[in-house]
């Protein structure tokens, strides 16, 4: 067991009641700072604070009054922008940084793949360290050499193994990384960002990995700007804003809202009104529920309407073409105007109204771009794009980018 409090904090009754609870991660009140050293004076003063034991130091603040429980076999998963604390919070929770004030009460064995490979020696060979890291995690010289032969199958570098880490790749530091701090077999797995590294194979090997510790009854702590593993490795989210826990609940809600939060704030950057020219051109565009409402988020088979205006200098019907792609840049489907023999209506001067209407969203859960282009009115150059997002809630295991009607049956068995 381990408990780091502020100094002259004292554990509050519900604390202590945390193990018979069964948790494994409890913070109450955690906040953190940071002395301001940008500038001479802060410097002095950060000094001086520490000269006299002063606690009025300038300081910026990097969490506040976080709570947060964890209890075995649980997944939760951490999301925020760049800059919001998260990885400050997992330190904390890892040990490698004293929270300011507040409380951290941690039971059973931790192991944290924050900065992977930051620890390995350069002048070292991988083989040694692996021995030096596993020393440093608490394993013994025999416990490690039991262990030697399957942290380099995972990290899969080949004879580079024996060869000084200072030339190695940073591919194959994260791989002898990651190798190495998950055959620590922890209780607790924290975890930050490391799924956006290292080539398409070893992120399968790692999530395989993950998924296999969970099914054995492990518990997950990780942090990740991908909203997909978020969903599929954790049941429970938290969402960090601005050091503070703006949100926290089931893993899709949690990451459902992160998604719209951020689709909120590109339209409010976005000119809803684009000025007009001498070419063809969309004036503006945006979807809306079956009811007329302007929305970002749609439930999986709910309907979607693509609203715009186009503009045409010579006052003639043009052509409009929409796609949708997924976020990942897969496209999913796209059709034009005039291939069922519309033509956008007439709404003024040379400015034309166009909608597209989807009865049943087939589309599987995840975030979407809808982007419609404006063509001449023959159909032969295009001349603008304008992008709307969108982002399909539910949750499903179903895999690809659509949901086609399909039923199971019983075979026949016969060839």
């Amino acid at each position: 067991m381990s408990v780091v409090r502020a100094p002259g904090s004292e554990a509050p009754p519900a604390a202590r009641a945390a193990e018979s609870a069964g948790e494994l991660i409890r913070l109450r009140s955690v906040t953190k700072d940071y002395p301001r050293i940008s500038k001479g004076t802060d410097r002095l003063r950060t000094m001086a604070a520490l000269l006299f034991r002063s606690r009025e130091m300038p300081h910026f603040r990097v969490l506040e009054d976080i709570d947060l429980d964890l209890r075995k076999g649980e997944s939760l998963g951490i999301v925020g922008e760049n800059g919001a604390g998260k990885s400050t919070l997992l330190k904390i929770i890892a040990g490698v940084v004293r929270p300011t004030s507040g409380e951290v009460r941690i039971e059973g064995r931790v192991g944290a793949l924050l900065e992977l490979g930051s620890g390995f020696h350069p002048d070292y060979t991988g083989r040694e360290n692996i021995y030096l890291s596993s020393a440093l995690m608490g394993l013994s010289r025999r416990e490690t050499r039991g262990k030697v032969d399957s942290i380099i199958a995972f990290a899969d570098i080949g004879e580079h193994i024996d060869e000084p880490i200072k030339h190695y790749s940073s591919g194959m530091v994260v791989r002898l990384g990651f190798a190495v701090a998950t055959a620590l077999e922890p209780e607790v797995l924290i975890t930050d960002e490391v799924l956006a590294v290292g080539d398409e194979s070893f992120q399968k090997k790692c999530i395989d990995w993950l998924q296999d510790f969970l099914r054995e009854g492990g518990t997950l702590l990780m942090c990740s700007h991908s909203m997909y593993h978020v969903q599929t490795l954790c049941r429970k989210a938290v969402w960090i804003h601005q050091g503070r826990l703006r949100m926290q609940g089931e893993s899709f809600d949690v990451t459902r809202e992160y998604l719209t939060y951020h689709e909120e704030k590109t339209a409010k950057t976005r000119v809803s009104q684009r000025p007009e020219g001498g070419l063809t051109k969309i004036v503006d565009a945006w979807i809306e529920r079956d009811d007329g409402e302007r929305a970002s988020t749609f439930a999986r088979g709910e309907p979607l309407v693509l609203q715009g205006v186009a503009y045409e200098p010579n006052d003639r019907p043009p052509v409009v073409l929409f796609g949708i792609i997924r976020a990942d840049g897969s496209a999913v489907y796209g059709s034009h105007s005039n291939e069922g023999g519309f033509a956008p209506v007439r709404l003024g001067p040379c400015r034309f109204g166009f909608a597209v209407r989807f009865e049943a969203l087939p589309l599987l859960p995840g975030k979407y771009h809808l982007r419609v282009h404006s063509l001449d009115p023959p159909g032969l150059r295009l001349f603008d794009t304008f992008e709307v997002d969108f982002v399909v809630t539910g949750e499903t295991r179903d895999y690809g980018l659509v949901e086609l009607a399909h039923a199971w049956l019983p075979g026949r068995g016969d060839r």
